[in-house]
């Protein structure tokens, strides 16, 4: 068993051994392409995070019996060619929703409350400073009454829905398949949840229709007041066209997790972009999430291993 870039995964606070017991082991904190080849030569069992794996490579990989991912999204596998092999590719849907959930309401909160900006403030002496008993810098904003809208209504969406109900906001869901309300939610049609909501959160899958899923046009559609927050994929966004909203005041502010290149250019218009917080694709990596995912990586394999694979993304005979 090869793992090509495992140090995002377990940086050192936790454990392979419950992997390791499955067979012989090898860590690579991370693998360059060109690195990948020779590192997974003659392993039955490939496990990667974001290391792609191209038909070129899966081709010349004659023991390859198994491709794990460390992750939910795959777009870094050739799944076809995998099928084309007879192997299987798994993923670990599920295991970061709580952590997720929570960085969406960090991002949303740090927009409308300001935090950091104030301590930061206080701790350099403006407070000492003021004549006033307390002063804010910048408007804050309210949650409760404030509609927010989630874009994609799987496990993440709904923890958001769940803690956006907490907060006293309503909740707007656009989803691919139309379905019946539920309580508390109340399902519309895309353009419309970008139209009437405070604050858009994406949670959809990227795929040829979603990607810039928020262009120029959608962001024209939204109230001057809204917040977008991106904690799914970076190329659900057109970058470039959320910094001109910026810019321009179009929109009251954005905050992203995600990126279309990561680790990003230096001149990635979002990174200078007023009203924009941007973290570096930190939603999924609480320790407990992390745990969570590497326990799930050690229960695909040894379903693979026994001849009953699960989660996989790739059906084979």
């Amino acid at each position: 068993m090869v793992i090509l870039d495992g140090y995002t995964l377990n940086p050192g606070d936790l454990d392979w051994s419950a992997l390791a017991a499955l067979g012989t082991l090898t860590v690579h904190d991370r693998t360059s392409p060109e690195q990948v080849l020779e590192r997974a030569r003659g392993a039955s069992v490939l496990l990667t995070n974001k290391t792609p794996l191209p038909r070129t490579i899966i081709e010349a990989l004659p023991d390859l019996r198994y491709i794990g991912v460390l992750a939910t999204g795959y777009n870094v596998v050739d799944t076809a060619v995998a099928k084309e092999r007879g192997i299987p590719v798994t993923n670990v849907p599920g295991y970061g929703t709580a952590a997720v959930a929570q960085h969406v309401f960090a991002l949303l909160l740090e927009l409308t409350q300001h935090t950091g900006l104030h301590s930061d403030s206080a701790r350099a002496g403006e407070w000492s400073r003021s004549v006033d008993w307390c002063y804010w810098r910048t408007p804050l904003v309210e949650l409760a009454g404030l509609t927010m809208g989630i874009v994609g209504y799987g496990a993440i969406g709904q923890a958001v829905a769940r803690i956006s109900r907490a907060f006293g906001m309503n909740v707007l869901a656009a989803v691919r398949t139309p379905r019946a309300g539920e309580e508390g939610v109340e399902f519309v049609a895309m353009g419309e949840l970008f139209r009437r909501a405070d604050v858009v959160s994406l949670h959809c899958p990227l795929t040829a229709e979603t990607q810039h899923l928020v262009n120029a046009a959608r962001l024209s559609s939204m109230k001057s007041s809204a917040f977008l927050i991106n904690t799914g994929r970076g190329p659900l966004v057109m970058e470039a066209d959320l910094a001109d909203a910026l810019r321009t005041g179009r929109i009251a502010g954005a905050a992203v997790d995600v990126l279309s290149t990561e680790p990003p250019a230096a001149d990635n218009p979002l990174l200078a972009a007023p009203n924009c917080l941007v973290t570096p694709h930190l939603a999924w990596a609480a320790r407990a999430s992390r745990q969570r995912l590497m326990d799930a990586v050690v229960e695909n394999v040894k379903a693979f291993l026994a001849g009953k694979p699960v989660n996989v993304v790739n059906p084979v005979s």
